[in-house]
Parts: structure tokens; C-alpha cells; sequence
């Protein structure tokens, strides 16, 4: 007898957007040190660096009846020099790799909120089984580094396709279901 365990509930409604409460920044950095640290072992210790003293921090957020419940996604952005955005700490919660486009979404928010603050060029270090992913999303490599003892690709995206997001803390909804395994 063969017996299916049940899939674990994922929510299909998710609020992107600007970390601004305190349970949502300690959210988005307990997903980074699990991601980065206990995870892909990247990082002994922390994932913490001064990058984060100046960084927003931007979330995908799981819903329950419509309220705001857990922090499932992450990334960060920052400015150094003026006009020149990086987005770094991509995390997707394992449960929700698979659910859709919260990668996706998180990108879009990272870059429209840097193209609403006057953003000239946005770059990012990839980790090399991502790529295809940023390719999609109208991503152009410019080359292989390592980083941290782990090879990733310097992408920049293309600006023209990410309008500008000028209120990143209002963020949007976004409905996802699981794809298929």
C-alpha cells in the first residue's frame, strides 16, 4: 500500500513589496542566513555585511485569509555610485521555489524601485544556476566572477522593460500557483 503524503499548503496570494515593518525585515534576514549560511553554506556565521547598513530590503510576503503572514521571499538593493543600482540576497523559501514567480516579482520590485529613484544602470552578481532566469527577464551577462568561493555571472537589466515604481512600500499582490514538479 502506497501512501501519498499531502503537499504542503502554499498560499496562492502573495504581497511584494518594500520591507518596512520590523517583523518583515527580521523575516527577510532569517531567510537570508537559511538561504545563504545554513543552506547553500556560502557564508559561515552571517550573511550580514555594511551593504546592508544603507540597502532597502524588499519581500515577498505569504498571505492567510488575506493578512499578511511570513516573509517567503527576499532581496536587496542599494546605490553606490549615484545612478548605479545593485540587487544582491535573492531568497526564495524552499517551500515556494516551485510556486511561480516570486524570484521573478522580486526582481521586477528591486529594479522598478530603482528606476523610480533614478536608476541609470542596475547590476547584480548571479549565481550561475539562475542565469537563465535573468535571461528571461531581460537580463544581459558581462561576465563570470567568483564571489565568495562560488562562480556567478555580472548581469545588468534592461532598464527599458522595469517601469518605475515609486511607492515600493505599497507593492501589489501577486497570485501564483505551484508548478508542477
Amino acid at each position: 500500500m502506497i501512501i501519498e503524503r499531502p503537499a504542503a499548503f502554499v498560499t496562492p496570494e502573495f504581497l511584494i513589496r518594500l520591507a518596512t515593518e520590523s517583523w518583515e525585515i527580521g523575516g527577510a534576514a532569517s531567510l537570508r542566513h537559511r538561504t545563504f549560511v545554513t543552506e547553500q553554506g556560502i557564508f559561515e556565521g552571517h550573511d550580514r555585511d555594511q551593504i546592508d547598513k544603507t540597502a532597502l530590503p524588499l519581500v515577498a510576503i505569504s498571505t492567510m485569509a488575506s493578512e499578511a503572514d511570513e516573509v517567503v521571499g527576499t532581496v536587496r538593493i542599494h546605490e553606490v555610485p549615484p545612478g548605479i543600482w545593485w540587487g544582491s540576497r535573492l531568497a526564495v523559501a524552499p517551500d515556494y521555489r516551485r510556486v511561480g514567480r516570486l524570484g521573478a516579482e522580486l526582481i521586477r520590485l528591486a529594479v522598478g524601485t530603482a528606476h523610480g529613484r533614478g536608476c541609470e544602470q542596475f547590476l547584480a552578481h548571479v549565481q550561475m544556476q539562475n542565469v537563465p532566469l535573468f535571461e528571461k527577464l531581460n537580463w544581459v551577462p558581462l561576465g563570470q566572477q567568483d564571489l565568495h568561493g562560488h562562480p556567478h555571472m555580472k548581469m545588468q537589466a534592461d532598464l527599458a522593460y522595469y517601469p518605475p515604481i515609486a511607492d515600493p512600500a505599497r507593492g501589489w499582490m501577486s497570485l501564483t500557483r505551484r508548478r508542477a514538479a
